[in-house]
This record gives structure tokens, sequence and C-alpha cells, in this order.
């Protein structure tokens, strides 16, 4: 299967795609419904891989990102970053293992970027990086979820598990709704199984459920704007403090070590039908920049959840978003997991 014969296939069943993105099947509003009350199925075409390969691969990766890649195995993956000198995140991404490569799923308008920045540091190791143009990625959530993959597999995998059966690959992710990422060649099949239990869903639905989870994504927009613990990477295991040295590592342990953090990522909902951009600034009741939105995401009744980085001083007061002259208030909702104390006290 090719690209241009899934996005057929997707289109035959009613996916509307803008700029080679599904978003959605025609029913955008209901399909965020979906995401809260029943089990849903997502293209996540606008993902891309890259495929990392050669002898010295997995020491290569291991001085380049925030987690301890040497952890990552065939039934193993994980959530990290690669940061500049200065400890700012170039971009985050889900990094995991298939049939001996190493691969690193992330937004793919930053696919050739990445691989142009780490290929700087590959001099004379025995590292190949390649775009692997001949995967494809779903998204599947739900209460139900599990029990619909485990019939089809005949096996269940437990969270931050990953399994590979023949061609395809199966990746649970940490979260209170049970989650999958499976990356295959030939998606179709695996698709028309799980579609029979579940509802086809536009891209926000997924973005919806990883802003809800309080995992953010580092697009464009917001490369080099944060260090790790920023957006909570130190709470949901993005960084690894143990491993050693990479690039980028001095100060984001030097962050961690002295309580330095003065910005934290927090959630919160906007009630407006236009959608937040990812970069967007939010402000304070003086006018002054007191964030950022990370990743926003459309909600049902015409409103907007949103993922921002925020001065810890400045957390649970009145912030705004605005657009032109219209001011929208954010409404501070609670992230599914706890901050640490210490570095909110510190501040």
């Amino acid at each position: 299967m090719n690209n241009n014969m899934w996005k057929q296939y997707l289109q035959e069943i009613g996916a509307q795609i803008e700029n080679n993105i599904v978003v959605s099947f025609g029913q955008a509003k209901a399909e965020l419904q979906q995401v809260m009350q029943g089990d849903i199925i997502a293209d996540l075409s606008h993902f891309g891989l890259i495929k990392v390969t050669g002898k010295d691969a997995s020491i290569f990766l291991q001085g380049q990102f925030t987690n301890n890649v040497l952890q990552v195995t065939a039934t193993k993956h994980q959530l990290t970053a690669f940061c500049t000198h200065q400890g700012r995140i170039l971009m985050s991404f889900r990094l995991f293992k298939r049939q001996a490569a190493y691969y690193l799923l992330l937004p793919k308008e930053n696919v050739n970027a990445i691989i142009k920045r780490l290929q700087m540091y590959v001099l004379r190791s025995d590292v190949q990086l390649t775009i692997a143009e001949d995967l494809f990625c779903l998204g599947v959530a739900g209460k139900n979820i599990t029990k619909t993959l485990s019939s089809y597999l005949n096996q269940e995998i437990s969270i931050n598990d990953s399994l590979t059966i023949e061609d395809t690959t199966f990746l649970r992710i940490s979260d209170l709704l049970a989650r999958y990422l499976i990356i295959s060649p030939n998606v179709q099949n695996l698709w028309q199984y799980v579609e029979t239990q579940a509802h086809k869903v536009g891209s926000n639905a997924w973005q919806l459920l990883d802003i809800l989870a309080g995992l953010p994504q580092i697009t464009t927009a917001t490369s080099e704007a944060f260090i790790p613990q920023m957006i909570n990477f130190d709470v949901i295991d993005g960084i690894n403090f143990k491993k050693g040295c990479y690039t980028g590592q001095e100060i984001v342990a030097r962050v961690q070590y002295l309580g330095e953090i003065k910005r934290r990522m927090y959630l919160a909902r906007i009630e407006n039908e236009l959608v937040p951009k990812a970069g967007d600034i939010i402000y304070n009741e003086q006018g002054e920049n007191v964030g950022k939105i990370v990743n926003a995401a459309p909600y049902p009744e015409s409103e907007s959840i949103v993922l921002v980085v925020m001065q810890v001083s400045q957390v649970k007061q009145t912030a705004y978003w605005q657009i032109g002259e219209t001011r929208k208030i954010l409404n501070w909702l609670n992230l599914p997991y706890q901050l640490p104390v210490k570095l909110v006290q510190n501040n």
C-alpha cells in the first residue's frame, strides 16, 4: 500500500482531508463527542516516522535525547525529546523499536528538519537516518478498545509496552483511557476490523485525547520555546536524570536539582468557536505576557481545550487568550497527574 492508495481508501469511507490531514469524517462535533463516550479509530498520517539504523544507533541516540534510549526495546517504548545545547526542546516524539531499528514518531512537517539536525551529530558513527515512508499510523482508544484489540491479537498489551507481530507494531500509551498507536505498512485490514467496534474520527479528536491526558506535542510553532520541565516531561516520564550526558543535559539537570523552574504546563478551557493555535500568547489582566499555548483542540459545545505553559506565579489567576479585539478567559482544569510541589513553591 502507498500513500495515494491509503488516502483514496479514506476518502471512499468519508474522510474529509485538508492539507493531507483527516480533519473529520463529515461530523466533526459528533466525533468529538465520541471521544468522551465511545471507542474511536483515527488516521494519524499527519505523523511521520524517522528510521534509525546502524551498529552505533543506540549509543548515538542516547547522546541526543532526554530519556534513556537503552531502555527502549522491542517490547518497551518511551516519550522523549531532542533539545538544543541551551536545553530548549526542538521536538518531542515517541521512540520505539521494531525489527532491530529505532523509530521516531513525530509531526510529519518536522521530519526533514529533525533528520537534518540529527545528521549534524552523526560524524563518523555508523548511523543511518531515513524517512520510513512505507509505514502508516493509526490511533485507537476507548473503554472497550483493549478487548477489541486483544481479540484481534489473542493477547493483551500492558501500558507503555509495545508488540510487533509480523509487520505491525502496537504501542500502548499511558493514559487514564486505554489508547494505542498502530504502525504498519498495511493498515487497511486492521482499520476495517476495528471500525466494526469503533467510530471513525478526525485528527482533532486524537489531539483532544492527548491534551486531556496532559501529553504535549512540540511543533514548529513552539520549537525551542520550552525546556522539558516546562511541559511536565519530568512528571510524564519524558526525562531520565540518571542516564548521563546528552545535548542540553546540563541545563535540564540544573533546573531539576536547583528548583529554578518558573513556568509549568497546565490544562484550561476556552469558550470560543475559533480554536487557538500553538504558540499563541496568554495575557494577564494587566496585559502582560504570562504564558504560551502548547497545543489546542476543539471541544464539544463551541469550546477549546488547551495545554498552556504559564508562569507558576500566575497560574489559577485570571488569564486571557486574545484574538483581534476579543479577549477570552481561560477556565482552569485539573491535569490528570500531580505536579512537583517543591518546584512550585520555590517560585
